[in-house]
């Protein structure tokens, strides 16, 4: 019988699936025991060059005594912190060249094992703007003091030299308010790749620790009386990787419509073709009791879409419908068209969403209150939302706590280019 066991390497590599920046992981050892190609290309390096390497090999000598004790401190405390906060901290390259660096840390255990993911920004640029941006308030300055004394020297000179230095000041504060701004959002941006490292850890930890006990209970029955006990542990596994699958699949959308990689791909297909391929694949995910109704002489008709951007908004809602519905509850997929627009209604009978949490419904991580004990990033309504926005359909909701929710989406049949 097969193991479904992941080795560490296989677990780094779903870790590093939706994270474009270096990253890289070490154990308690500080040696590198894995990291992406991001990281090895900013260092210098090839990835076989690093790995097994004692993380100093990044590292100046200067700072090699203190970062073993901080490093060392870090992972006794077993909490995520940015590194170098309130000091500038430098890679070394290959070549010997160092480079100023911000990296945020994470500690994470798996069968026992402590390691630290570290998440690495290159902030050459960001550094070398901050110095101009010094020399040209340096340089305003010296302006804004001749100029200050010419005014002394000439009376008749004065409404002339004001002009000047009102400009001159007025440009000052246009460039201090691109600072301001620019600061600001990369302190967010920074916010926003913590949040994720965060997200990845705690969504990834539970799954994966669900695998690796299932696939080992599996091997222990052999007998052909307990194939029923082995289907469980395998559907157990099945599910799990299935979720892993589904929350890869939204992070990569997120980076893919953030960073306008995102090609739709407009085609024609058949709607009751999809319909059917959807609820098929939602039915793997049902709980005890539940069923889903939907249309079983629906009309077929051609749409004009991308088929996939499609299937993963109805899958999405299925799948959310199902997740936040107990046991022995309905499922209802509601289908209407015209000659222009698609209509589909998507009702449970579950938790619901609380009043004052509905207007945040699709913000990006927004997690409703009674929602937080179940598995799930906040991203996928956002991913919904936005997809929906770029293909000029539309959607919304009627939710009662504890009563359930009903999502409503409106889509064009053909996409009018």
């Amino acid at each position: 019988m097969k193991s479904f066991t992941l080795s560490h390497s296989e677990v780094f590599s779903i870790l590093f699936s939706g994270i474009s920046e270096g990253a890289l992981i070490v154990n308690k050892s500080q040696q590198i025991v894995e990291l992406n190609s991001s990281a090895a290309q900013m260092f210098g390096y090839e990835i076989d060059e690093l790995k097994d390497q004692h993380i100093n090999v990044l590292i100046p000598k200067n700072f090699h005594h203190k970062h073993e004790s901080h490093v060392k401190s870090f992972i006794k405390k077993d909490e995520r912190r940015q590194m170098g906060k309130g000091r500038n901290i430098f890679g070394l390259k290959k070549s010997g060249e160092t480079f100023p660096v911000e990296a945020g840390l994470n500690p994470f255990e798996i069968e026992g094992e402590k390691f630290v993911m570290t998440l690495i920004t290159d902030i050459t640029k960001r550094v070398k703007t901050e110095k101009e941006i010094l020399n040209l308030n340096a340089s305003l300055e010296d302006k804004v003091q001749k100029r200050t004394k010419d005014l002394k020297n000439s009376v008749e000179e004065l409404s002339e030299l004001n002009e000047l230095l009102k400009d001159e000041i007025m440009r000052r504060k246009k460039a201090e308010a691109r600072i301001k701004t620019a600061l600001q959002k990369e302190r967010e941006l920074n916010d926003l790749k913590t949040k994720f490292l965060s997200l990845v850890s705690h969504e990834f930890k539970t799954p994966l620790s669900g695998i690796l006990t299932s696939s080992t209970l599996a091997k222990k029955y052999t007998k052909t009386e307990q194939q029923d006990k082995r289907d469980k542990h395998l559907n157990t596994i099945k599910n799990k990787v299935h979720y892993l699958t589904s929350i890869l699949n939204d992070f990569l959308s997120v980076e893919r419509l953030e960073t306008g990689k995102f090609t739709y791909k407009f085609d024609h297909f058949s709607l009751l073709n999809l319909i059917n391929e959807v609820v098929y694949n939602a039915n793997v995910t049902l709980k005890t009791g539940q069923i889903i109704n939907y249309p079983q002489d629906l009309d077929d008709v051609e749409l004009y879409q991308d088929r996939n951007v499609l299937e993963l908004i109805l899958s999405n809602l299925l799948n959310n419908a199902i997740k936040y519905s107990k046991e022995d509850t309905t499922i209802t997929l509601d289908i209407s068209f015209d000659d222009k627009y698609l209509n589909f209604k998507i009702s449970d009978e579950g938790i619901g969403i609380p009043e004052k949490d509905q207007q945040h419904i699709f913000e990006r991580y927004f997690r409703a209150e009674n929602a937080l004990l179940n598995q799930g990033t906040g991203i996928g309504l956002n991913i919904i939302k936005v997809h929906l926005d770029n293909l000029g359909g539309d959607i919304f909701f009627e939710s009662q706590e504890n009563k359930g929710s009903t999502f409503f989406i409106k889509l064009p049949i053909k996409h009018d280019n």
